[in-house]
């Protein structure tokens, strides 16, 4: 019963590999966004990206057998965690610039989705 939705086993494992990369990309984002939320400091985003690096490296590892300890897997620790830290920071400073402009609407204003700025 091959090929009854993709002509091959390698698709499917491509498109599996593309849902968890956007769960993870989500999940990034709402760990900066939870850090925002609860008016931490950017370290701690930085941190809680570490311990997501390592929940997604377990992930990589159940279902598509890649490293865990061994052969390139600091290399692929540090890649998804660059990775991984750009969509935290994303959601870090979006919802900080929200909650600035909303919560001292008469100091600031926006100046981009990622900032704001006095007002004039």
């Amino acid at each position: 019963m091959q090929g009854l939705f993709f002509e091959t086993d390698d698709t499917v494992h491509m498109v599996i590999r593309v849902i968890v990369m956007l769960l993870c990309f989500w999940t990034a984002w709402m760990t900066g966004k939870g850090a925002s939320q609860s008016w931490k400091n950017y370290p701690a985003v930085v941190i809680y990206t570490a311990l997501v690096t390592v929940a997604v490296r377990f992930i990589h590892h159940a279902l598509f057998n890649g490293p865990m300890f061994y052969g390139n897997a600091p290399l692929f620790y540090v890649m998804d965690f660059v990775v991984l830290l750009v969509f935290s920071t994303a959601g870090y400073r979006y919802t900080r610039t929200n909650q600035m402009v909303n919560a001292y609407y008469w100091l600031y204003e926006k100046a981009s989705p990622f900032s704001w700025k006095d007002k004039a």
